[in-house]
């Protein structure tokens, strides 16, 4: 019988070349995390639960709109307890290094929530609150914690990455996983046939067990290494260490900057993904079958950008790769902003797609390289708290304008989309600003 190396962290291994890299049993399981937790993203985030706003808000113009703040205004919600708690989660990690116990509460946590998400949709819609069907405003309410619950999972899971392989194989081993991620989409899509055209909650409960089922082998074959627990203390008191690495934000400048430049980034990410699937609706009409075709597409470009950039990241250095990923977005984000056809979104989405898949593989690389390792997963909590405050603001920034704008119809829209332009170019601004690091600081 074949002997498979997974009781050995893998950084302590020889590096594996090729397939071999891919197909070892603890990669190939931490991946497949990232195929079931983008089932959710893709199902739930991106999708359904968009579609099904818009199915019970917006029956015109100008609700469609007031569809898309519902939407911004919920994922900004998330976002704000992540804020609140993601920073917490690295320091814990760094005190104990126990991430697969955090990551399987809240794995859990977020297939309990989606679950119910479609027990409200399939429940009565005769009661009304503010105007609103009582089961409509409890699945908003129910996504809000799903989404909360699934991207602080995500902390614990793109920690575990500095444990799987040394530092050539990491920009590999993080475009690996992205791309079986976004295969996990196209095997998500597969509950659309059983959806319809109209009755889009019935995408939440298979979606959940989807998300559960594939998350399992990470569970069952990624070993980790428990750090030895310096002293006893509450969970709360990792607020203390943020503080204080705060206060030595001058010796980490460029982590720092590279965390202001990610904000703006994510910036556009998180609120693209959000919104796309109203607003191809809205600017171009797309009927919920044509956006699964171009959502299909745009998989697919984020799958071959995965796999490309993690090649890029390892040959052109993370920092040219992260800006090359920018420039693409800054021309996908104008495109759409200004679309008056199919095929344009068609065009953008495309691009956005590519952009989409580089940029987790280029950021998440960048913090490893930037971090010194005993500080990494406090870092890569801070990495969180960037991109959930940005994932706060875009959405809020959106969903404001097409609030105050709605009268105006899709002029809202495609305003709001040109406020994401606008956050990339900052993010590009302050990525050229960041600066290699001193070797000391990186052993320190």
């Amino acid at each position: 019988m074949k002997k498979i190396e997974d009781a050995l962290p893998l950084h302590e291994t020889k590096r594996r070349p090729g397939w071999k890299l891919y197909v070892s049993l603890p990669v190939l399981s931490w991946a497949l995390y990232d195929f079931a937790n983008t089932i959710f993203s893709s199902n739930v985030n991106t999708i359904f639960f968009p579609l099904y706003v818009s199915e019970t808000v917006g029956k015109s113009e100008s609700l469609n709109q007031i569809a898309s703040t519902f939407i911004s205004y919920a994922n900004a919600l998330a976002s704000f307890f992540l804020v609140l708690f993601s920073p917490l989660y690295g320091t814990w990690i760094d005190r104990t290094g126990r991430r697969k116990k955090w990551l399987g509460i809240f794995t859990v946590l977020a297939v309990v929530a989606t679950l119910l998400m479609g027990v409200a949709g399939y429940s009565n819609h005769g009661n009304f609150i503010f105007g609103l069907p009582v089961s409509f405003v409890i699945t908003v309410l129910l996504f809000v914690a799903a989404k909360f619950f699934y991207h602080s999972s995500l902390v614990f899971y793109d920690s575990m990455i500095s444990s799987l392989g040394n530092k050539q194989e990491i920009p590999l081993i993080s475009g690996f996983g992205v791309a079986v991620g976004y295969v996990g989409t196209l095997v998500g899509l597969a509950v659309y046939p059983f959806v319809g055209e109209k009755d889009y909650y019935r995408a939440f409960i298979p979606s959940a067990l989807l998300f559960l089922l594939f998350s399992l082998p990470l569970f069952f074959f990624v070993k980790e290494e428990a750090a030895a627990l310096k002293r006893k203390t509450g969970f709360f008191a990792g607020y203390r260490d943020i503080y204080a690495t705060l206060k030595e934000m001058k010796k980490y400048q460029h982590i720092f900057t590279f965390m202001i430049a990610y904000f703006f980034l994510n910036d556009a990410v998180a609120t693209t993904i959000a919104i796309m699937s109203v607003y191809a609706k809205a600017i171009a009409g797309f009927t919920a079958g044509e956006f699964i075709l171009l959502y299909l597409v745009s998989t697919v470009s984020s799958i071959i950008g995965s796999f490309l950039f993690g090649y890029i990241t390892r040959n052109k250095g993370a920092k040219k790769a992260v800006l090359y990923v920018g420039i693409m977005m800054c021309i996908a984000l104008a495109i759409g902003a200004l679309a008056y056809s199919k095929l344009s979104l068609w065009i953008a989405g495309s691009l956005f797609g590519v952009s989409l898949g580089a940029m987790w593989v280029t950021s998440r690389t960048y913090i490893v390289e930037l971090s010194p390792k005993d500080k990494q997963g406090q870092f890569f909590g801070l990495f969180a708290f960037s991109g959930k405050v940005s994932a706060i603001v875009g959405p809020a920034v959106y969903g404001s304008i097409t609030l105050l704008l709605h009268s105006y119809g899709n002029i809202a829209n495609r305003l709001a989309m040109g406020s994401l332009l606008v956050m990339v170019l900052l993010g590009i601004f302050f990525l050229r600003k960041v600066k290699p690091q001193a070797p000391a600081e990186l052993e320190s």
